[in-house]
């Protein structure tokens, strides 16, 4: 019961923080989850981020795996909603007084202060994945190639993952 409450406190945390895109948080669930609790390896880990990216509400769908992986059913139960409780009640909580503060001074710089935080946590999840699984040639002509579709074309993310597990699988494989 004890390693539930942990779970539960430790993705309630996580959830606090889990505002702004999930991609933020890869360098915080891979010291937790990889390093800190090993409740996955780094296999698993890059292997859930990736296959994450087919859900809804991407890496928050890694708290529910990692929880199952802590913790069976019940684990995987309590990390998903231990990760979305703070954000449910926080966007409960300024629903109704979103158009008072959004012209408050103070709320614009709070805002304008975090943008340069959250590119710089991005341009971290982002290398550290990269040195984490580009280890050919082949791993940075697949960056390359869905960077440059994402960027100039109109072309969903969803075709580009699709379209780079299916180039993974025939490589392999011939």
């Amino acid at each position: 019961m004890a390693a539930i409450f942990n779970l539960a406190w430790i993705f309630l945390k996580i959830g606090f923080i889990f505002f702004g895109g999930g991609y933020v948080l890869i360098p915080l669930l891979h010291r937790i989850m990889v390093e800190q609790y090993q409740w996955l390896t780094l296999r698993e880990f890059l292997d859930g981020v990736a296959l994450s990216q087919l859900t809804p509400g991407p890496l928050a769908m890694l708290a529910t795996f990692t929880g199952f992986r802590a913790g069976g059913f019940m684990g995987g139960l309590i990390a998903t909603i231990f990760i979305f409780l703070p954000g449910t009640v926080l966007m409960l909580f300024f629903a109704n007084r979103y158009e008072k503060l959004r012209d408050m001074e103070l709320m614009k710089a709070a805002l304008d202060g975090i943008l340069p935080a959250v590119i710089g946590l991005v341009a971290s999840a982002a290398y550290n994945l990269g040195t984490t699984s580009l280890g050919s040639p082949r791993d940075f002509v697949m960056l390359v190639a869905g960077f440059l579709i994402l960027q100039f074309t109109k072309a969903s993310p969803m075709l580009v993952i699709l379209g780079a597990g299916a180039t993974g699988y025939f490589l392999h494989f011939s």
